[in-house]
């Protein structure tokens, strides 16, 4: 035991008290900071891969118990989709690093279809004559295919998809189809300024956003059929 002065504050009267509450409800408080687009992200990413590892970690805790449930075994693969899915959303919205020099439009479809992780029998892609001539010198264009083919996969439920390219005088068309989009979510999603504060819808706000730093524009349609459109525009310089 040591011995000390008591240092404990003498009570204050209720009055006092009262006082002291209602002043420090008038003082001004110190301005939250904001959100920055990289802090959003950080913390959407954690909120949506709670669900998906604290799966996981049951699963697999089971399966040495388990090992004669095959549908465990199904539902962990699916679980490790999902994250992968949301890795690669996240990777393409941040952006890869720059490249030095210029490459084919066919070579940024390729690269783009196999970042994306869409199965390849499940598109369909269509390059006009014109569009083998044009050079990509800019690395978010391929982070913008990247993402819608990226959402194509991950909310398609395995609906084919047709990714076609072709050059309109100064202008490169790219064009995804796939049967089945909401057309007022997609339309609503590309249409926000800040990042939303989940990953739901993170893509495509990634989409409109390099779309207009590139200098091009979005349009959509809807076909009779009910397949749905989204085209980017982007000059050829």
């Amino acid at each position: 035991m040591t011995l000390a002065a008591d240092t404990r504050p003498t009570a204050l009267p209720a009055v006092l008290t009262d006082l002291l509450r209602a002043v420090r409800g008038l003082l001004p408080r110190p301005a939250t900071p904001p959100v920055t687009p990289g802090d959003a992200l950080v913390r959407a990413m954690c909120h949506d891969m709670r669900s998906p590892l604290a799966a996981l970690e049951s699963v697999l805790d089971r399966l040495d118990d388990d090992a004669g449930h095959p549908e465990l075994l199904e539902l962990a693969r699916a679980q490790t989709q999902h994250l992968s899915s949301m890795l690669r959303t996240a990777d393409a919205t941040g952006g890869a690093p720059e490249r030095r020099g210029t490459r084919r439009l066919v070579d940024v479809l390729r690269a783009s279809v196999a970042a994306s992780g869409l199965p390849r029998h499940q598109l369909t892609v269509q390059v006009g004559e014109d569009a083998d001539e044009v050079q990509v010198a800019d690395a978010r264009v391929q982070r913008v295919l990247t993402n819608l083919l990226e959402n194509a996969h991950r909310h398609g439920e395995g609906r084919p998809v047709r990714l076609c390219a072709d050059r309109r005088g100064e202008w490169v068309h790219l064009a995804v189809t796939q049967a089945g989009v909401p057309a007022g979510a997609v339309v609503s999603r590309l249409s926000q300024e800040a990042p939303p504060v989940d990953l739901d819808g993170l893509g495509l706000w990634s989409v409109q956003r390099q779309t207009r730093e590139l200098g091009g524009r979005l349009f959509w349609s809807q076909a009779a059929d009910g397949a749905f459109t989204l085209t980017v525009r982007l000059p050829d310089r």
